[in-house]
């Protein structure tokens, strides 16, 4: 069963996965499907068409617009940004699907608080984008972003922690990775 605080709004024919809870002054579109286990914070907007998997936690003062994907286990840090149109003009609106942007963010992925993701960027599986950074361009998987406009500092292990040295070990939980394409992949985890 899922969860809606008493102040927030989820409008019929939004979709509510098993366990997810949705808090203080959010609004829940009805085109808008969301996956079993998340956390939608206090005052956070979903949009039509929205989706959302499994294990998601969105912070606080976070708006999701359409065109949006975040796969399951996504982190939105505390009022971060998406945007949905390349060239906004309030005379000339961008109003219907076609006018958006796919902008989508792989699995177990994490944004920090203030971040801005611009529309039609990839943010790649584990990736790990910096408090406050632009991203402008596609993130490989498990990169280390910040800055404005965002480049890679380093890489991040699935656990969060920095990977440090040559060898792509994780210091903390021991996973190593290599080199695979613009990113890493898992090369072994602990037993």
């Amino acid at each position: 069963m899922s969860f809606a605080h008493e102040s927030a709004y989820v409008d019929e024919g939004a979709q509510l996965g098993e366990g997810t809870k949705v808090w203080h002054f959010s609004h829940v579109m009805g085109g808008a499907k969301i996956g079993a286990g998340c956390s939608i914070g206090q005052n956070v907007f979903v949009a039509n068409k929205v989706t959302i998997g499994d294990g998601v936690k969105i912070q606080n003062n976070v708006s999701v617009y359409e065109g949006v994907v975040l796969e399951d286990y996504v982190f939105c840090g505390p009022s971060m940004v998406f945007t949905n149109v390349r060239t906004p003009r309030s005379a000339f609106p961008r109003n219907t699907s076609d006018d958006y942007h796919e902008t989508r963010v792989c699995h177990g992925a994490s944004i920090g608080a203030n971040a801005t993701i611009v529309c039609g960027v990839k943010v790649g599986a584990w990736a790990f984008v910096a408090a406050g950074a632009v991203v402008t361009k596609d993130v490989p998987p498990y990169a280390l972003m910040a800055g404005v406009p965002a480049r890679r500092i380093g890489w991040a292990c699935q656990c969060g922690e920095i990977l440090k040295g040559e060898d792509l070990t994780c210091a903390e939980c021991s996973r190593s990775y290599i080199q695979a394409g613009a990113g890493l992949e898992l090369s072994s985890q602990p037993a």
